[in-house]
């Protein structure tokens, strides 16, 4: 499988480097911010994918660009949810194909299928305060993590109407999920999600060793989306659909 690698930053980096480890597939194009140049549609046709890692706002364009090729393409970049929308609806009106995930960790969609779990388990007991942290290297851009905002969206849509929104730092009402964003040097991402009492406190947690199983769960991807016409995540990959 030849791909295109759209984002040559760490993650980029990681991915080339699972792929070479393998030795089953082909990077044969590599676009960092000074190969801009090189995106074009004849370019990403002689691909069999694209994996896109790079920023909220040239994601969705990138999207458009692999559609023109006719090429399936994988995001991971974070952060553009209106324009994911968007890209999805395109994706299904005009027999393409996407795969897009605000995480490739396998540990990750195994931990919000819990998060999802417990805060169905936790609905009745509104003595505890939910709260939420996020931990990652102090390149991120964004605030909170996609992980986050899809950790905090899972628990708004089965808490029962008990959690509107979410915000990032300070909780404005008791209906209004808190999330820290914590920077420091070194962490590819940890996820905290708390629920605290006068008598106990519970907390469930994920924490990445390294970028491996991202760069791993992105592969896996672009071989599962491969051949196929439509939108898809993490859930298609893993069955848990």
């Amino acid at each position: 499988m030849k791909i295109a690698l759209l984002g040559y930053g760490k993650m980029g980096k990681a991915i080339e480097e699972v792929v070479l480890a393998e030795g089953r597939h082909e990077i044969i194009l590599k676009i960092g911010s000074s190969q801009q140049d090189q995106l074009t549609v004849p370019n990403l046709k002689m691909a069999d994918v694209a994996i896109d890692f790079t920023q909220p706002e040239s994601a969705f364009s990138n999207v458009m660009l692999c559609f023109e090729a006719n090429i399936p393409i994988v995001v991971g970049t974070t952060s553009w949810a209106e324009g994911l929308e968007k890209a999805k609806k395109i994706c299904l009106e005009n027999n393409h194909s996407l795969f897009a995930s605000p995480n490739f960790s396998i540990g990750v969609n195994l931990f919000f299928h819990l998060n999802t779990y417990l805060a169905k388990l936790m609905r009745p007991f509104n003595e505890y305060q939910l709260t939420m942290a996020e931990i990652h290297h102090t390149e991120k851009k964004d605030a909170p993590s996609g992980t986050a905002i899809k950790l905090a969206n899972d628990i708004i849509a089965s808490s029962s109407n008990r959690y509107s929104s979410w915000s990032l730092d300070k909780a404005l009402s008791e209906d209004i999920i808190p999330i820290t964003a914590i920077r420091e040097l070194h962490v590819p991402g940890t996820h905290h999600v708390n629920y605290t009492s006068e008598i106990d406190y519970i907390q469930i947690s994920h924490e990445a060793k390294g970028r491996k199983g991202f760069a791993v769960g992105a592969v896996r991807a672009a071989e599962f989306i491969y051949g196929k016409k439509g939108f898809f995540t993490m859930d298609d990959l893993l069955n848990f659909n």
